[in-house]
């Protein structure tokens, strides 16, 4: 018994589309870090005195004497630079100006004070200015939103007169101070800056999570692909002892072509897939919140328990044929192997475990341990035919993350993909379908991660590539699925390259991966003068049964 019957038996239709459903959810995906820092002011041009890069700042507080949990702000493009060593720092007590927005001379001196006011009515550096005049060391901005917006310099001319240091503090935050102070309680504040290490052990974790998941689907595709083929070659021979194994091709309506278990993707349903994927971001968008998010972990679970399954019986199945090749049938489920049943209460229990504890520390575990599972699965049920499916399939994905990370903010004054991924309009609560590190050795905290279909759109082309390899039986160097290995992993760094220039402003992977993988098999196929075949014929159950067969043939026996 094969493995692609192990895959295949039992397996309901609707639990393919819930698959490829959390394939869609999980699309969009980007890479970022976890405290980017929104905003939608108009980036004014460098000016003298106005020059500051946005940092993020720690606030560390105490109220009557007690500290309280630390707060995050970013800072100005103006001013002094605020340290990056908390020894350096020093606390000052807080106080507010009078008038409260800070727009006009304040009624009061606050000489040693750090000074907090409220956004509006005027300039950030009109504010400054008249901190630094009332004898303020430092200046805290309470946004009118949870977000963190940067405080640029709205006008022409310089602005090198001022030097007190500027953060600006999440509403939430600075509500909180503000009450403090409306109750006479006094309140201290200290003010740095801590720098990110260049390159944090999660990138490399994340990395090889990614790579490693990409190798073992593609791996798990071409061999289940080749099993297909043995089977088919089997009852071909079986049905035409003298036929020669060139002149065996599938017949047309044959069932062993049509796989259920497998969804070929055509041109139409690679475009509206894309459509599809900006649909739905568009309602997360909108339409986020917790009952929402509620609904896309139940779909992930769901998604996840699948993975976890498929994956555990097809690995298990060796050690124990028995159990996978007896079948119960049941009602609604049809056929379930004996192993699936078996391994259902522990994929079960573990789903439902990380759906209850997702929120803990540890739940990133979980997660990307069911995450990983769903992409392999999922990589095993949807395949390309031929690299001309592929160019339009990542070609409109590569304008798909490109449009949702970096050009949305035209029209909707934020990165939609961004927002969503961090889930800034659920409670904080991020969409599931991503995998994640913690950031261990980030004086930030937070994490690294990368979107489901980050990993998902370049493993059906490097899995193409290796079913393509060994139909055509070329080596490891001369065929394609090493060079789109290479380039996935290259795209990859590079989108960590870029992730760390930009200060960890999210970034679209696919910006990066798609012209390494794509474009490297391509460029390739051209080279080689196999454009033509790469594009049209590419691999099939046909050519995976003649090169089966004529593999026999050779040697002179029939299959095992």
């Amino acid at each position: 018994m094969e493995l692609v019957k192990v895959f295949g038996g039992g397996r309901s239709r609707s639990g393919v589309w819930l698959l490829v459903l959390a394939l869609v959810v999980g699309f969009g995906g980007h890479l970022c870090a976890a405290d980017d820092i929104v905003h939608d002011d108009t980036l004014a041009p460098s000016q003298p005195g106005c020059s500051n890069s946005f940092v993020l700042v720690k606030v560390r507080n105490w109220v009557a004497g007690q500290e309280e949990p630390e707060v995050v702000g970013v800072g100005a493009r103006f001013g002094t630079l605020i340290t990056d060593h908390e020894q350096e720092a020093h606390n000052a007590p807080l106080a507010k100006l009078d008038p409260e927005d800070g727009c006009t001379d304040s009624n009061k001196t606050l000489v040693g004070f750090a000074a907090l006011v409220r956004r509006g009515n005027c300039d950030f550096t009109t504010k400054a200015r008249v901190a630094q005049k009332a004898g303020a060391v430092a200046l805290l901005v309470v946004n009118d939103k949870q977000e963190l917006y940067k405080m640029v310099c709205s006008d022409n001319g310089t602005f090198q007169d001022i030097t007190i240091r500027s953060v600006m503090l999440p509403k939430a935050a600075g509500n909180n101070l503000e009450d403090a102070l409306n109750l006479n309680e006094e309140v201290r504040v200290l003010l740095y800056s801590p720098r990110r290490t260049l390159v944090d052990i999660a990138e490399v974790f994340l990395w090889l999570m990614a790579v490693g998941t990409i190798l073992s689907a593609s791996f798990w595709s071409a061999w289940t692909a080749k099993e297909a083929a043995q089977e088919h070659y089997r009852r071909l021979k079986q049905e035409r002892p003298e036929a020669p194994a060139e002149h065996m091709p599938v017949e047309e309506g044959d069932p062993e072509k049509e796989n259920k278990d497998v969804i070929d993707i055509n041109v139409l349903s690679a475009v509206l897939f894309v459509l599809l994927a900006s649909a739905f971001l568009m309602l997360l968008y909108f339409y986020m919140s917790a009952w929402f998010m509620r609904v896309l972990v139940i779909l992930f679970c769901i998604g996840g328990f699948e993975g976890l399954q498929t994956c555990l019986v097809s690995l298990l199945y060796r050690w124990f044929p028995k159990a996978g090749t007896n079948f119960i049938k049941l009602p609604l489920l049809g056929s379930v192997s004996v192993l699936a049943l078996c391994l259902s209460p522990f994929c079960l229990a573990f789903t439902v475990g990380w759906g209850y504890y997702r929120l803990n520390s540890y739940a990133w575990i979980g997660q990307d341990i069911l995450g990983i599972a769903l992409i392999l699965t999922v990589l095993q049920i949807v395949r390309l035919p031929n690299i001309k499916v592929a160019t339009i399939l990542l070609g409109c994905a590569f304008f798909y993350d490109v449009f949702w990370v970096f050009i949305s903010p035209a029209f909707f004054h934020e990165s939609v993909m961004i927002v969503v991924a961090r889930g800034d309009k659920s409670d904080g609560e991020g969409i599931p379908m991503l995998l994640k590190v913690p950031r261990l050795y980030d004086p930030w905290g937070g994490y690294s991660i990368i979107g489901f279909g980050d990993i998902l759109l370049p493993g059906l082309l490097v899995s193409f590539c290796l079913r393509y390899d060994w139909t055509t039986r070329k080596s490891l160097l001369r065929g394609y699925f090493l060079w789109s290995t290479v380039g996935y992993g290259l795209g990859l760094f590079l989108t960590y390259v870029a992730l760390n220039v930009m200060n960890g402003s999210g970034q679209p992977a696919l910006l990066y991966i798609v012209p390494c993988t794509l474009g490297s098999v391509l460029t390739l196929g051209w080279w080689r003068g196999e454009l033509k075949s790469l594009w049209f014929k590419g691999d099939s159950l046909e050519q995976f049964t003649v090169d089966v067969a004529r593999v026999h043939s050779s040697a002179g026996s029939p299959p095992d």
